[in-house]
């Protein structure tokens, strides 16, 4: 039996499956990953995403922030893998996204279950009044951006360096580490804590791990019950023909 047919068994047996997505799935969409040689840490100064440096410098932080998350990922568009996902869960196969991804290319494929452990780059929110703006209700030749309602500063609504994750989303996360018995990782190394903890908490409660990465990871011998050693469009394609499940038109 083929790895892809052993994948589709599981997902065939399974009651309640998550996917766990990390910067893998997105780097065919043309979104660099952050760590790594050719990271954006490699070519930008990470400080310029902590908190206490973005409040108190914001009119250098914003245009960094401006080039990579808007000028640059604002023209990436959802992959393979992206859309495998959505119509699994369309077809009642996958119940949540767990992503660690802020580019919302989950919800522009089609994913409506969809949990952002970093938060989401297309909205901004205000340091002041937590107001909420869309970005495309932003006016962001103006930097560094502020509230129309009280004036305050505007952020990108994701998990800067020095802030916590959203209560609200960890606890929904682990909810479904303690109920899926599937868990699908796709692109992700499992590098980043605290969303790193959340496939092995539920490996405990008894999931299986089908892993899904160009490279072993930190899973890979410790959680994983199936490597699938490939891109994350490869992986998905070949999942999806192995269930006999065919993916829509870009």
């Amino acid at each position: 039996m083929s790895i892809y047919k052993k994948a589709a068994e599981m997902v065939k047996h399974s009651g309640r499956i998550t996917a766990f997505t990390g910067a893998g799935i997105s780097v065919e969409s043309g979104i660099p990953p952050f760590r790594g040689d050719d990271g954006l840490w490699s070519k930008y100064d990470p400080a310029l995403l902590d908190i206490n440096y973005f409040r108190a410098y914001p009119e250098k932080s914003w245009p960094v922030i401006k080039e990579i998350f808007y000028d640059f990922f604002g023209k990436a568009k959802p992959n393979a893998a992206h859309r495998a996902l959505a119509v699994l869960e369309k077809n009642g196969m996958v119940q949540t996204v767990i992503t660690q991804n802020i580019d919302n290319l989950h919800q522009e494929a089609g994913s409506k279950e969809v949990y952002e452990f970093h938060g989401n780059s297309q909205y901004l929110i205000c340091d002041s009044c937590a107001g909420r703006y869309h970005v495309s209700e932003v006016n962001l030749d103006e930097m560094p951006p502020y509230c129309r309602q009280c004036g305050g500063l505007l952020k990108p609504d994701f998990v800067f360096f020095g802030e916590a994750i959203p209560q609200g989303v960890y606890a929904r996360s682990v909810r479904e580490a303690q109920l899926s018995d599937l868990f699908i990782l796709i692109g992700t190394t499992g590098e980043v804590v605290p969303a790193s903890m959340i496939p092995p908490l539920a490996k405990s409660r008894g999931a299986s791990i089908i892993e899904i990465n160009i490279d072993p990871s930190n899973y890979t011998e410790r959680i994983s019950d199936l490597f699938i050693q490939a891109k994350a469009t490869e992986g998905m394609i070949g999942l999806m023909d192995a269930l006999g499940i065919p993916l829509p038109p870009e």
